[in-house]
Parts: structure tokens; sequence; C-alpha cells
């Protein structure tokens, strides 16, 4: 069955950009309409993030990003099989060489979940070798038919996420740079509570801890879907960062990301549930 929908998947990347775009946004109006706990979960977010604005905005939003997230589901055929002028034409990479002028030395590139998640990841493989956290798939046909799409540039330098922290310094101190996203609730264990907008989050302060244990810089690495197409941005390693101050580098961390959605608020990953965990005493959100 993977491999028969793997071959559909495949014929569609003959369709014009165009096209598929449009069957990718009816496909998400479609989720909207039947996916009602990915909706709750995204208009809770939405709810708890931006309390100003009224309940038709966060709507409106709110379809508006599952609109997105069809769209770049449809736009994976042309990353998995599309010709590299192809890639070329549709994504433009700005900043590249922030990342190459670090060549050798601990770099840690820092994203956050959005619906170009995997359009920034294939684009920069086919000018940067990468490293990147690995969390095994339950269907090992599947896995190993998205990894060989996802690194048909360059094969990634994958991480298991079981393996704890010590592998994943071991590569940052190599000179592989190390793509990590934090930005997802983990539970207490591991987390502290900073602010994500209007709302506390259980916030990993893993990009401070690792930053500082191998003295790596931090690269940040956006994908934004504008009306020309899509541009992905390796921007300026951070400066002073990180600090003696975990908590102040976590909050710093959210604070670029919630720069980046104010502008582009639909084309954040709202489908998570980033605010599952709570603090003692409080009740699911969800």
């Amino acid at each position: 069955m993977t491999r028969f929908n793997f071959f559909l998947l495949w014929l569609l990347h003959f369709l014009p950009n165009a096209a598929l775009t449009r069957l990718g946004r009816l496909f998400g109006a479609l989720l909207y309409a039947l996916a009602k706990e990915r909706r709750h979960v995204a208009s809770t977010n939405l709810r708890l993030c931006f309390p100003e604005k009224s309940e038709a905005e966060r709507t409106a939003l709110a379809r508006e990003h599952f609109a997105l997230v069809g769209q770049t589901l449809f736009e994976r055929v042309i990353l998995y099989w599309g010709s590299e002028e192809r890639l070329k034409r549709m994504i433009r990479i700005e900043g590249a060489e922030n990342l190459s002028a670090l060549h050798g030395q601990p770099v840690i590139i820092f994203c956050f979940h959005s619906v170009g998640m995997e359009v920034a990841w294939i684009r920069l493989t086919m000018v940067q070798h990468l490293a990147v956290f690995h969390a095994r798939m339950k269907n090992a046909e599947l896995e190993e038919r998205l990894m060989a799409r996802r690194n048909r540039f360059q094969p990634a330098r994958l991480v298991s996420n079981k393996e704890g922290i010590k592998p994943a310094l071991e590569v940052i101190r190599s000179g592989t740079p190390l793509t990590y996203l934090p930005d997802m609730d983990f539970g207490r264990k591991h987390s502290i509570f900073v602010p994500f907008f209007a709302a506390n989050a259980a916030t990993i302060p893993g990009l401070s801890r690792m930053a500082a244990a191998t003295g790596a810089k931090v690269v940040p690495l956006i994908p934004t879907l504008t009306p020309e197409g899509w541009v992905v941005n390796v921007g300026p390693a951070w400066e002073n960062f990180p600090t003696d101050d975990v908590v102040a580098d976590t909050r710093r961390m959210n604070a670029f990301i919630e720069e980046w959605v104010l502008h582009h608020p639909a084309q954040y990953w709202w489908l998570h549930k980033r605010f599952k965990t709570r603090p003692e005493g409080e009740k699911s959100v969800y």
C-alpha cells in the first residue's frame, strides 16, 4: 500500500505548481471541515495567544492556516520529485553565506514549526550537509521512503532522539550543523515555563544549554511563503547567546518566534498542542 501511495504522489508532481496549490488549498478546507480535534487544537492555541482578536478574526486565521497546511502537503511532491531547477525557481534561499562563513565551527540551526518546515530543510540540503534529530516512525517502509526523498540532495546525519543529548553534542562539536526545533511541548520534566504570546508555555531550554555546552553559534532558519513564492532565510548568528540566564535565553527564543508569527500568523504550526503541559493546579486547555 505504501508503494502504491507513493506512486500516486509521484504522478502528482507532473502537475503545474498552480494546480497543486489549488488542490492543496481545497484539501486544507476539507481538513478544516472534517478534522474536528485538530480544528479545536488550532482554535484553542489561537485563542490563548491572541485574546485581543475577535472570534471571527481567529476563525478566519484558522481557516487560512488549514488551507496553507493543505497547500504545503501537496507541494511536497515537488520537493520530493521535482527537478533541482524547479525547486530553485520555487524556493529562493537568502543568507546562505551566514552558514558557510561558519564552516567547521560548532553550529546549531534553530528552526521552529511552521507550514514551511519541509521546504526549508530540503532547500538547505541543496547547499549544505546537515544533521537532524530523528524520531523513528512505526511504519519502517514509510520512513525509509520519506527519508530517501528528504535526503535526495545530501544525506543528513541522523541523531536519534532516544539516545539522549550526548550524541547531539558530539555532532555539533564535529562541525556538522545540527537542526533543532525546540518549540513543542515535551512535558514537564525537561521544560521551564516562559511566555509564548499571551500564555505561558512549557518550553525546553535545550537551545541555550546545548550552545553553552558546545560553544556553538545559533543560526536561525526561517521559511516564509510570500506572494512571489517561498523564501528560506538563513539569518546571521545570534549575538550574546547563550548567557548565564537560561530562562532569559529561552524567553529570547520564544520572542524571536513571536516576531515572525506576528507578520505571518497563518504560517505557524498551530495544529500541535503547544500548551498541553500546564503549571501545577491548572486544568488542561484542550
